[in-house]
């Protein structure tokens, strides 16, 4: 079994959602008392989110990378960043190891295409949702993503940062969701990207009348089957 490297903490709710899913993939996959072999590296997420807030994104790729290169000089065969927004740094971080990486949006690409869905809804951090880096994975897979409207996507924004990531589940920011959704499915939208690992905290499939693609669960799960199988991430 390959060990994973977490590198989590952005925020620390969903890198436990990472933990759970990996090891209960693996267990469902060898049985019994299996469990994955990881390493997981926490960072302090209140620093990096200031650094965000003041685009400051080249000190943010220098901390991802050095706690990167501390998970390889760990034993880690591979890299798994639990955090959409914080894949910015991708293309750093596997400039610096010289192990894999597996990207978020590389993993929910195929996801999608798997299901024939070339237009997709896609909720997020302001950052996912407006920045390029994100959208341009899944532009290079011919997936044309739709966004909410600049103040939808502030209002989504600070869900995320102001309830999500402080544990904080409210009905009326779930239904700002699904209302976001119903809009975009207007649009065209045949599918819906949970961008942001903390999204599947407040709505689920049974909540959206599209196909929804959990992006933690699609990372980490691909990151369970990474360990237990041949092949590159």
């Amino acid at each position: 079994m390959r060990t994973i490297g977490l590198l989590g903490g952005m925020s620390w709710e969903s890198t436990e959602i990472y933990y759970r899913i990996i090891n209960e993939t693996v267990r469902e996959r060898l049985g019994g008392l299996r469990s994955a072999k990881i390493l997981l590296s926490s960072v302090d997420f209140a620093p990096i989110e200031e650094l965000q807030r003041e685009g400051a994104w080249g000190r943010i790729a220098e901390l991802l990378c050095e706690e990167s290169r501390r998970l390889e000089r760990g034993g880690a065969e591979g890299i798994v960043l639990c955090s959409n927004t914080a894949h910015r740094a991708a293309p750093e971080i596997r400039a610096a190891v010289g192990i894999p990486l597996l990207h978020v949006a590389e993993v929910t690409a195929s996801a999608l295409c798997d299901q024939c869905i070339d237009t997709a809804a896609l909720l997020g951090t302001r950052y996912t949702m407006l920045d390029e880096f994100y959208r341009k994975k899944l532009d290079e897979a011919g997936i044309r993503t739709l966004i909410p409207p600049a103040d939808e996507a502030e209002r989504i924004d600070r869900v995320i940062f102001d309830e999500l990531c402080r544990g904080v589940l409210r009905e009326e920011s779930a239904l700002l969701l699904r209302r976001s959704v119903d809009r975009l499915a207007a649009r065209g939208a045949q599918g819906v990207i949970l961008g942001c690992t903390e999204l599947g905290l407040l709505i689920g499939q049974e909540d959206l009348p599209l196909p929804l693609f959990d992006t933690t669960l699609l990372h980490a799960r691909r990151a369970a089957l990474w360990s237990l199988e041949d092949g590159a991430l």
